[in-house]
C-alpha cells in the first residue's frame, strides 16, 4: 500500500532528523526508536520465514542497544545531572554509550547480527540498512566528546579485522556486502577522534559506493557470487563496470575509494600511531581479496550465447538506471 510505505519512509527520515537535531538524551533515543519501528515493517515486507527472522534478530539487538543507551544515558544523569549529549563527562556511562551505539551500527565484536540480516533481506531494505540507518547513531557519537581513546582504537581496528577475514570464506553477496560494511565502519571509527571530519568523508564515500553496489546487484537480480558469473548475458555493459566499483570498495588508488583511506592512513601517521595504520592497511588487503574474487566471477567467466532473446538492461526503468549512472561514475572517478 502506497500510503503505509509513505508513512513508513516518512518515520525512517523522521526518526534520523530528531536524533540529528536533539541536544538531550531522552529525545535522541527517542529518535532511534522511531527509526527502527519504521524500518521494520519494510524488512518483513515479503513475509518470507527469512525476512522475519532477519527482521526479529534485527529488531532484538535495536532494542538491546537502545535500552543500553537508554540505562547509561540516565546513569549519566543520576551521577552528573546532566542530560545535554555535549555534556558527557563520567566516564562509565560515556563507555557504555558508545558500546551501545557500536552494537546499533554493527561494528566488531558486537557485529554478528548484521550479516545475518541484511542476508535476509531484500536488495533495497539491504540498502536502506547498510546506508540510511548509520546517520543517526554516527550523528551521536560525533557529538560525545572525550570517549576512552582505547576503546574507539579497539573497535575500529577490530571492525577492520573482522570485516577483513569474515568476507573472505562468503558465496552470498549480501553478507560479503555487510562484512564490507563492518570494515569500513571501522575504518571511520580509527579515526574518529582524531578528525571528525575525515570520519563524515569516508562515510559519505561509503555511502556512493554501497549505493552503486547494491544498484548493480539490484538490476542483474543476483544474490550470490554464481549468478555474477552469468549476468554478462543480462547487462554486458554494466558486467564491465561493475570490477571497477568494487575495486573502489576495496580502496584502489585510481578509484574514489582509495581516497578516505589515504586521509585516514596519513592522518593516523600524523598522530605517531604508524602501527595501528600498518594494521589497517594490512586489514584493507584482505578486504581487496574478496572484491577481487567477485570481479574476477564477473568479468573472467565467458557467458554461453544469450538464448532468452532480448537482453532486459535496454528495457531497464530509468528510476533504476539514473541513479546508478550517477552512484557508478562518483564511485569510480571522485578521487
Amino acid at each position: 500500500n502506497p500510503y503505509i510505505l509513505a508513512t513508513l519512509l516518512f518515520g525512517l527520515g523522521l526518526g534520523t532528523t530528531i536524533t540529528f537535531a536533539s541536544s538531550h538524551w531522552l529525545l535522541a533515543w527517542m529518535g532511534l526508536e522511531i527509526n527502527t519501528l519504521a524500518i521494520i515493517p519494510l524488512m518483513a515486507q515479503h513475509h518470507h520465514p527469512r525476512a522475519v527472522e532477519a527482521t526479529t534478530k534485527y529488531f532484538l539487538t535495536q532494542a538491546t542497544a537502545a535500552a543500553m543507551l537508554l540505562f547509561a544515558s540516565t546513569t549519566n544523569a543520576w551521577l552528573t545531572g546532566q542530560w545535554d549529549i555535549q555534556q558527557m563527562s563520567h566516564p562509565f556511562p560515556l563507555a557504555l554509550i558508545t558500546l551501545a551505539l557500536a552494537l546499533k551500527i554493527g561494528l566488531a565484536p558486537m557485529h554478528t547480527w548484521l550479516p545475518e540480516v541484511l542476508q535476509g533481506l531484500d536488495l533495497t531494505t539491504g540498502l536502506v540498512l547498510s546506508t540510511w540507518q548509520k546517520l543517526a547513531p554516527f550523528a551521536l557519537l560525533l557529538q560525545i566528546q572525550n570517549v576512552n581513546p582505547t576503546i574507539l582504537v579497539t573497535l575500529g581496528l577490530a571492525s577492520t579485522l573482522v570485516g577483513g577475514w569474515g568476507g573472505l570464506n562468503q558465496t552470498q553477496l549480501r553478507k560479503v556486502l555487510a562484512y564490507s560494511s563492518i570494515a569500513h565502519l571501522g575504518w571511520m571509527i580509527l579515526i574518529l577522534q582524531y578528525s571528525p571530519s575525515l570520519t563524515l568523508l569516508a562515510l559519505l564515500t561509503y555511502f556512493v559506493m554501497t549505493f552503486s553496489t547494491f544498484l548493480v546487484f539490484k538490476l542483474n537480480k543476483s544474490t550470490s557470487i554464481n549468478a555474477l558469473a552469468i549476468s554478462w548475458t543480462k547487462a554486458p555493459i554494466l558486467t564491465s563496470l561493475t570490477p571497477l566499483v568494487l575495486l573502489s570498495l576495496g580502496g584502489l588508488p585510481p578509484l574514489t575509494g582509495f581516497m578516505p583511506k589515504w586521509l585516514i592512513l596519513q592522518e593516523l601517521a600524523k598522530q605517531d600511531l604508524a602501527p595501528l595504520a600498518t594494521l589497517a592497511a594490512l586489514s584493507a588487503l584482505l578486504s581487496l581479496y574478496f572484491y577481487l574474487r567477485i570481479s574476477y566471477a564477473m568479468t573472467l567467466t565467458m557467458s554461453p550465447n544469450n538464448l532468452t532473446g532480448v537482453t532486459p538492461w535496454r528495457f531497464s526503468s530509468p528510476q533504476l538506471t539514473l541513479p546508478l549512472a550517477i552512484a557508478t561514475t562518483a564511485t569510480i572517478s571522485l578521487l
